[in-house]
């Protein structure tokens, strides 16, 4: 006997198409009327899971966790509403998590590749230059399609942020992953280190606290995202702190990318670039904060719609995951208002359900 679920509210399809008559039928969305009743019958505005572009499953403060803390990072983000996400960065194997139906889908990008000496311990592989496109080549081949670099990190001689590798070899590096069929996304906080991605071709900005206005046009016509993290950035003055004493240029540096991080992501929306929704979730940052991340998304001055599309249909459509359509997997959540109108309504989730299944 088939499981049926039938969601009696508004169908979001996308931020300007809206349906009545959605079902899920063992695990599989339809929008036909099923000829059996119902087991369950859920309310409220339904969305496609969430979707966190930025997220470490399987790290921790130090490096690599064990499964039992692995498995609660990944429940603390279903909890949230997080069906999906894509790892940027991980020391831990978490390929078991892809088989396990009762949590988030994981795209997995293999672990950071960073200079030797210039990143946090224990998180990546830490090399030097000349070893960089074969890293890279390795990592693309044990991923799913994505490849992280570490494109700058304080250089402790020079007192500030610094790039990681020159510019010449991580362009033949992106270039090494492009032909093994990944896409590669960078770590970037300062300025001069977006301009030398934007020269490489790369494929994603993560953080893009640097952002200049001459940046613009170029990830518009690259089409290149960014996934501001903004929960993660919110930590910057507390760096900047701890830093001062030793490295007062640096510290600077960090605060006025703190002071300017609004006023950036609103730059880069105004302007056509694509933003996805991503926590930074690991290491110092809690699983579970996406509905933070919205938020914080929105103070920048990006319109509901906007932020919603941001962390699930068009999130869902770059990374190549299903929406809400006919045969998709019945991943979707809802809410108790119109998340169009009031997104604050997205930090109280009335139902969750992955894969047909209700997790509330």
């Amino acid at each position: 006997m088939a499981n049926i679920i039938e969601f009696s509210g508004p169908v979001l399809v996308s931020a300007d198409e809206e349906r009545q008559g959605l079902w899920s039928v063992d695990g599989t969305l339809t929008f036909q009327r099923p000829a059996s009743a119902p087991d369950r019958v859920l309310n409220g505005w339904v969305l496609p899971g969430l979707v966190d572009a930025h997220c470490h499953v399987g790290l921790g403060v130090g490096g690599a966790v064990d499964e039992h803390a692995t498995l609660a990072q990944a429940q603390a983000d279903l909890d949230a509403g997080t069906l999906l996400i894509r790892d940027c960065g991980s020391p831990s194997d978490t390929r078991w998590v892809q088989q396990r139906s009762d949590l988030p889908r994981l795209i997995r990008s293999g672990r950071h590749i960073a200079r030797s000496r210039r990143y946090l311990r224990g998180l990546g592989h830490e090399i030097e230059p000349a070893e960089l496109v074969e890293t890279v080549r390795k990592e693309a081949r044990d991923g799913d399609g994505w490849v992280k670099l570490v494109g700058d990190w304080i250089d402790r001689d020079v007192g500030d942020l610094a790039v990681s590798f020159p510019a010449r070899t991580v362009k033949d590096a992106i270039s090494a992953a492009h032909d093994e069929g990944a896409r590669v996304t960078a770590h970037c906080f300062a300025e001069d280190t977006i301009d030398d991605m934007l020269d490489a071709n790369i494929d994603c900005i993560e953080h893009a606290t640097g952002l200049l206005p001459r940046h613009l046009p170029r990830l518009v016509e690259q089409s290149v995202p960014i996934v501001p993290t903004l929960v993660n950035i919110a930590t910057f003055p507390d760096i900047a702190a701890q830093a001062e004493p030793k490295f007062p240029k640096y510290a600077d540096h960090m605060l006025r990318l703190w002071e300017r991080r609004h006023e950036r992501v609103l730059s880069a929306f105004e302007a056509g670039v694509s933003i996805y929704a991503g926590t930074d979730a690991g290491s110092v940052i809690r699983h579970g904060r996406i509905a933070e991340e919205m938020k914080e998304l929105h103070d920048a001055g990006l319109p509901p719609a906007a932020v919603l599309n941001a962390a699930s249909w068009g999130a869902r459509a770059w990374l190549g995951a299903e929406g809400i359509s006919e045969g998709a997997s019945a991943d979707v959540v809802l809410c108790s208002e119109d998340p169009r109108r009031q997104l604050r309504t997205m930090d109280e989730l009335r139902h969750i359900v992955i894969r047909g299944n209700v997790v509330r």
